[in-house]
């Protein structure tokens, strides 16, 4: 089971975020990764449509004798996760719980932010998730649904990148908070223009990097972690053309992806 690969979807490209930190946490593990191209966004459908989509991309990865399933995908992670960990027996973990936990380690004064899509925000689940373990704490949210195309597009160093999060961080910086959870896989290559947005005083917590190390530590409790010396590949694998998924993957990987392989029915 050790040498079996670990599975991670995400609605698109921003999932590639906690790939990284897998590669830097677990460099000897294979993993496949699927980005549904097709039907992004998630962040703007219903709940019904989004547990749809978790399902089948579930199965998807199934196919390829995973150990472990990744939901690398903040709307996906809060409405799918409690469903999909009902009818499936394989561990399966989402970016909710691991950057909610950090984010209880990090706060010094117990006022925590959130930004994400409006389905994360709408769904509480970063908010629940903090005062199931803490009810004392303060939770403010806000969905920044233009970070994405942002991103995408490859702006998240251009001056308007500065303008759009000092517009949408103004309120939360205005709560007095001390850490905010990067809710969305984008968000992590918006880091500086966050940073610069709300202050130095601010903590970020990156979701995405405390998924991967839950992951480790999942893995290594359940002995389920490859202990071998050899490197690990990546497959990655999407739902439309390869091209655009390509062309904005380094950005998110932080290397070069020679080839992505188009799924025609998930």
């Amino acid at each position: 089971m050790n040498d079996r690969p670990i599975g991670v979807f995400d609605s698109g490209v921003g999932g590639l975020t906690v790939v990284k930190q897998l590669m830097k946490e677990m460099p000897n593990e294979d993993i496949i990764y699927f980005g549904d191209t097709a039907r992004v966004p998630y962040g703007t459908k219903s709940e019904a449509t989004i547990k749809k989509f978790s399902i089948e991309n579930v199965l998807f990865l199934l196919n390829f004798n995973v150990k472990l399933i990744i939901i690398a995908c903040n709307t996906s992670s809060a409405i799918g996760l409690p469903f999909l960990s009902r009818y499936f027996s394989i561990p399966i973990i989402g970016v909710i719980k691991p950057g909610a936990k950090a984010a209880i380690r990090s706060t010094r004064n117990g006022r925590i932010g959130v930004i994400g899509t409006h389905a994360t925000v709408a769904s509480r689940a970063y908010e629940c998730e903090v005062k199931s373990v803490n009810p004392g704490i303060k939770v403010f949210s806000k969905s920044c649904p233009l970070f994405v195309p942002l991103v995408e597009e490859g702006w998240s160093g251009d001056g308007i990148v500065d303008t759009v999060a000092r517009k949408y961080l103004s309120g939360l910086k205005g709560k007095g908070i001390d850490t905010i959870i990067l809710g969305c896989t984008h968000y992590p290559l918006m880091r500086k223009a966050i940073g610069r947005a709300l202050g130095d005083s601010v903590r970020l917590v990156d979701s995405a990097e405390e998924t991967a190390k839950e992951a480790k530590n999942l893995l290594e409790e359940c002995g389920a972690k490859y202990q071998g010396k050899r490197t690990g590949r990546a497959k990655f694998y999407v739902s439309d053309s390869p091209d655009k998924f390509l062309s904005v993957a380094r950005k998110f990987l932080g290397k070069e992806i020679e080839r992505a392989e188009q799924v025609k029915d998930v």
